[in-house]
């Protein structure tokens, strides 16, 4: 049995109209869920990987994902990467600023983040929280950490506008790779 917590006001983001979403999650992830009031979640399974997994989908549920978008980690090729500003900030102040300075003016880093590395950013409380593949997790922690090292948005963005690129050829050379071939031994 594995137990998550998560904020009581994503509860109910979790459950969903008529425990919906609570259902689905369940049944996707091959998990039974208990949500208690304080913000408790246990998921258990025969399969400890199930556990696993559904533990990831309930962290981003409460780290500010939708269930929509959590429910690709069923996927094996997703992962979740949580970066916990106040392990990097001391002051709240300080997160406020460094947060202000990832989602950008009306959204435009976050949405240059997402669009470039193809991973889905989510900034809620003190973390910063991203889902995708790995090599489009990795591209946006990349440009998450430039952004709170104090790097310009100009810098990150080319950075980005780079890695995006990159990941293109490689996933198209990775296509295009000879299958290996069957010995006759």
């Amino acid at each position: 049995m594995e137990t998550v917590r998560i904020p009581q006001e994503r509860i109910a983001v979790l459950i969903g109209a008529g425990g919906k979403m609570k259902r689905m999650i369940a049944k996707r992830a091959g998990v039974r869920l208990r949500v208690d009031e304080e913000g408790a979640v246990e998921l258990t399974s025969k399969d400890p990987y199930h556990e696993f997994r559904a533990k990831d989908i309930v962290k981003a549920i409460g780290r500010g994902f939708s269930p929509e978008d959590a429910l690709r980690l069923t996927g094996d090729d997703y992962y979740l990467r949580v970066i916990d500003l106040k392990l990097i900030m001391g002051s709240e102040k300080a997160r406020e600023r460094q947060k202000a300075r990832i989602i950008g003016e009306n959204g435009k880093a976050k949405r240059m983040i997402e669009e470039c590395s193809g991973a889905i950013v989510s900034v809620y409380g003190n973390t910063v929280s991203l889902i995708g593949l790995l090599d489009e997790v990795e591209l946006a922690a990349t440009a998450i950490d430039k952004l709170l090292e104090g790097r310009s948005h100009s810098a990150v963005y080319t950075l980005l506008q780079k890695g995006r690129h990159k990941m293109k050829e490689e996933r198209i050379a990775h296509m295009w790779e000879p299958a290996p071939r069957e010995s006759n031994d």
